[in-house]
This record gives structure tokens, C-alpha cells and sequence, in this order.
């Protein structure tokens, strides 16, 4: 092959990819960072570098239950309270000791995952829309957590888990080591595999997959389980980072989990998604988080923008801009 005829498949494979819905988020968070220090000094900072990278762990972690939910052409609205429970056990069980921590981490997984079986089945069975079903599981959850608490949350995480939640590999937060593992786990589970394609399938057209001999509703069940699995790992891993967590410690998670889904390109319609660009979504947002609050601005304004992003994100995975401008044109034409 030719020099030229490298540099056009080169170019060629650029541009298919620069034409991907979930590439845009890429120079988007790159563009975040450069005007960072710009508009907010010192958020770009070695301190404030790290604790993005923390937070925006924790909130991928959940984005990837989100986007499986989401792919499955559903919403996960139990993820507060889910994020909340885990949290809550995982303190409550082990009463500041190390060697009840593994208690506390089953029971608090299990726990999530008997939630997100109700879901599942609230979903799959009684053919409730996923909306109500999970905002139902969600007020279960919420329930228990004031029962388990009386309203008060008084216990600590462990020394063990606060330990392992401030760790650091190589200068580099050891929950951040940890999502990357499994949003690359889970992309490529979802890309290269049999399992991950039929999922696919299912989310793209369940009158196919079904006509495939695919199993769509134990696909949707197990979905809504893992999906709060990885809410309560979530959970979980933000009660070492803050220690001593409140009742509503999921409460910051709904929002900017469905927005970093849409942000990273994967359509609320169901079918394709990308893991790995619905984590760099919730960098995305976690650094706009700090670049807003490190300009002096109220949280008002970051939950604006958060509202904002879903509709950009949205507008530009279904509104068809091209059609869009080119009947504009006619009209502006005929007018004329």
C-alpha cells in the first residue's frame, strides 16, 4: 500500500471516529480542563486534581449500572437511595471494626441487589414503566434506611475501609485504579463477547432478539440487578472516602448519572452505548462541579447546568441537525 493510500485510511478512520456519538465528549472534558484555571484559579491544582479524580470515580462507577439501565431503554431513579443504603450498612454492620467489614460489604451488595430485583421485576412482570417502578424501589429504600436509623446515622466506615478509600497506587487514587478496571471490563464484556452483543440486541430491538431466541426479559431482570450492584459498590466506596456518611449521601448521584450517560452519547431511546464515554462524562461533570463552585457560584447554578447538559446531550443525539438546517434553507428561500 502507498503512502497515500496510508494517509487515507488513516484520515478516513479519523474521521469515522470524530463521527462516533460518543467521541464528542472527549475534546469536550479536554477543552473543561484547559479553561479550568481560567475561570476558577486553582482547580486544576494537585489537591483538587485529586479529589475530581475521586468523586468523578465514584460517579462513573454508577454511570455504568446507568447505561446498562438506559441501553435496556430504561431509567435507574432508585440510585439515591440505593447509593444511601450501601453506605449506611456498611457502617451500621461492621460497627467500626475491620474484621466485620466483609459482613458489612455482602450484606450491603446483597442488599442492593434484592433492590434491584424488585425493580427488575416490577419491570419485566407487572410491565411497570421503569420510571415509577425504580422511583418505587427508591421510597422502599428510603424507608428502610430510616428504619435501620432512626433518622440518625452515627456509625463511621471502618479504619480498614477509610484506609483502602484514601489509598493511593502510584500517586493515583486507588478507587480511580479500581473504576478504570471496570469500566474496561465492562466495555469490553459489552463489545466482544456473545453475552454483550445479545445485550445489545435486546436494548436495540426486542422483536429481533426475541425472534433470535433470546431471553429479553431475564436480559432486563439481570440488568437492574448488576445496575444496583454497582450503585451500592458506589455507596460503598464513597462511605471510606467521607467516613461517616448522611441518609442522603446518594442524593448527588441521580442527575449527574443520567447526564453523564447522555453526555458520553448513548441515546435514553435504548440499544448502543459506550461505558468508557459515560465515564469520561462523569469527569466531565465532576470537574464543571469544581470550576463552578471554585468561581463562587451556588449549587443552583451546577444543577442548571447538569439540566442543560441532558438537553444538549439529547438534542444532539435526536434532533436531526442536518434535515434541521437544510428545510430552514428551503424556507428561507421560498420566503425570499
Amino acid at each position: 500500500m502507498t503512502p497515500l493510500r496510508n494517509s487515507y485510511v488513516r484520515w478516513r478512520d479519523i474521521r469515522n471516529v470524530s463521527k462516533s456519538p460518543y467521541f464528542a465528549i472527549w475534546p469536550a472534558t479536554a477543552l473543561l480542563f484547559v479553561l479550568s484555571p481560567v475561570i476558577a484559579h486553582g482547580s486544576v491544582g494537585l489537591g483538587a486534581l485529586r479529589s475530581t479524580l475521586t468523586f468523578a470515580a465514584i460517579l462513573a462507577v454508577v454511570s455504568i449500572g446507568q447505561t446498562l439501565v438506559i441501553q435496556q431503554r430504561g431509567l435507574d431513579f432508585s440510585i439515591p437511595s440505593t447509593v444511601s443504603i450501601a453506605a449506611i450498612i456498611v457502617c451500621k454492620i461492621p460497627h467500626g471494626s475491620d474484621k466485620k467489614l466483609l459482613n458489612g460489604i455482602i450484606v450491603a451488595l446483597a442488599t442492593c441487589a434484592v433492590l434491584g430485583l424488585i425493580s427488575g421485576l416490577a419491570v419485566t412482570v407487572l410491565k411497570i414503566t421503569p420510571l415509577v417502578a425504580t422511583l418505587g424501589v427508591n421510597s422502599l429504600a428510603l424507608g428502610t434506611i430510616f428504619r435501620m436509623t432512626s433518622g440518625t446515622q452515627t456509625a463511621s466506615a471502618t479504619p480498614g475501609l477509610v484506609k483502602f478509600s484514601h489509598s493511593r497506587i502510584l500517586g493515583i487514587s486507588t478507587i480511580f485504579v479500581l473504576t478504570i478496571t471496570l469500566v474496561l471490563i465492562a466495555s469490553f464484556i459489552l463489545k466482544f463477547t456473545a453475552v454483550g452483543r445479545s445485550f445489545i440486541l435486546i436494548g436495540t430491538n426486542r422483536v429481533s432478539a426475541k425472534a433470535a431466541g433470546l431471553s429479553v426479559k431475564r436480559t432486563q431482570l439481570c440488568t437492574y440487578i448488576i445496575a444496583a450492584i454497582f450503585s451500592g459498590l458506589a455507596g460503598i466506596l464513597l462511605a471510606g472516602f467521607v467516613q461517616t456518611p448522611g441518609l442522603s449521601v446518594g442524593n448527588n448521584y441521580l442527575l449527574p448519572s443520567i447526564a453523564g450517560v447522555v453526555l458520553g452519547g448513548t441515546s435514553l431511546l435504548g440499544g448502543g452505548g459506550s461505558v468508557v464515554a459515560s465515564a469520561i462524562g462523569a469527569l466531565f461533570l465532576t470537574q464543571l462541579q469544581q470550576v463552578v463552585f471554585g468561581a463562587g457560584a451556588p449549587a443552583s447554578v451546577q444543577l442548571l447546568l447538569q439540566s442543560v447538559a441532558i438537553g444538549v446531550g439529547m438534542g444532539i443525539r435526536t434532533v436531526h441537525w442536518k434535515g434541521a438546517m437544510n428545510s430552514f434553507k428551503r424556507r428561507q428561500l421560498v420566503s425570499s
